[in-house]
């Protein structure tokens, strides 16, 4: 049904394979920062509009690719496509975030959440097969959820946050509310995960983008006890592929190793975490089980001038440290990304900037 595989070292390099050099993609790496996904996205009339219709999601999702040699693409979604399907009511005004219409705050809220019925997320599925089929198998496809845990912060909050006030009041008040919203929300995202999986992707990952935001005990009570619960249920193959899974808690530096036993391939890392000090932590040594490492550059670093993007993405791969090149063991691998996604501001060229000193630098590295 799909191409054969041209360019495998993404998925390599979360199976700790030893690659030719350090692969590379960004969160959200499709978004407004390219003026041709602006174009899209204004002839698809709303965000939503883009997410929804399998042909523009398509092309979003491969415009990325065809400005810059990158090792992996990213289903073009959103992480609160779950949430809508339970009935919330999402909406995306221009220059806003998202917005529910239906807010989960009290027992009656809470009892009324259910997994979602996969088919109203059939879009979703259908970009996912179409993306897979339009890339030819120049690289992986990756897709994606948001964490239990995230989700049910959109949930309760009706939206963004700046204090988490009413998700936190929450989940110290009525401790078992929230556990009830976090053991559906871990259902479907598992459900949907799943659903991708069958549709085409060949990695999938979960943003726990809120994680870091909890308390020491809560984070592992109310985040990551539900990301277990998802990993647990994920299928670990299809058709005869392994399917990686990553997981990235932003903020989650500080707990590294209690994500060490994880259930996954890959944990991802922001800016504030030093590299060589989770390899050492978690990434275990050459013929020894350990996790792949994704990120992790502070993307306010592409504002700086190119030579200053490419002298800190080098400084990412030098703090990485020297990179396994045993071609029949397993060691430590990194995969390049951003510790968040890209911002709506960065200017295009810098983002070329960053993929060629990426490659070069990290096969200098490899001798």
């Amino acid at each position: 049904m799909f191409a054969p595989l041209q360019n495998d070292h993404f998925l390599r390099a979360c199976r700790r394979q030893a690659t030719p050099y350090t692969p590379l993609w960004l969160m959200r790496q499709a978004g407004r920062y390219l003026p041709e996904y602006c174009t899209t996205r204004a002839k698809a009339g709303s965000f939503m509009g883009l997410a929804t219709n399998v042909d523009y999601a398509t092309e979003v999702t491969l415009q990325p690719l065809d400005r810059y040699p990158l090792d992996a693409a990213i289903l073009f979604s959103d992480i609160l496509t779950v949430p809508d399907a339970m009935g919330l009511g999402l909406s995306f005004a221009q220059g806003e975030g998202p917005k529910f219409a239906h807010v989960v705050r009290d027992e009656a809220a809470v009892a009324k959440l259910a997994v979602p019925d996969m088919n109203k997320l059939r879009y979703v599925f259908d970009a996912v097969t179409s993306i897979r089929k339009a890339l030819q198998g120049r690289v992986p496809l990756i897709g994606f959820s948001g964490s239990p845990w995230t989700l049910a912060c959109y949930m309760v909050e009706g939206g963004g946050s700046d204090d988490y006030r009413l998700v936190k009041s929450l989940m110290y008040q009525r401790p078992d509310l929230m556990h009830r919203i976090l053991t559906v929300n871990a259902d479907a995202v598992a459900a949907y995960l799943n659903a991708q999986i069958d549709a085409g992707a060949q990695a999938v990952m979960v943003f726990d983008s809120w994680g870091g935001v909890l308390a020491d005990g809560q984070f592992q009570d109310f985040s990551l006890t539900y990301t277990r619960r998802v990993l647990a249920q994920l299928k670990r193959e299809h058709e005869g592929q392994d399917i990686p899974r990553i997981v990235f808690t932003k903020g989650g530096g500080l707990w590294l190793d209690d994500m060490a036993g994880l259930d996954c391939e890959v944990l991802g890392l922001d800016w504030t975490v030093n590299l060589g000090w989770a390899r050492w932590k978690v990434g275990g040594s050459v013929g020894e089980p350990g996790k792949a490492l994704q990120g992790h550059l502070d993307p306010n670093v592409l504002f700086a001038k190119p030579e200053q993007v490419a002298e800190q993405a080098r400084a990412v791969l030098d703090s990485f440290g020297q990179p396994h090149t045993d071609p029949n063991r397993v060691g430590p691998t990194h995969i390049f990304n951003l510790g968040h996604g890209i911002s709506q501001f960065t200017p295009p060229e810098h983002v070329s900037a960053l993929v060629e000193a990426v490659h070069s630098h990290s096969k200098k590295l490899r001798g």
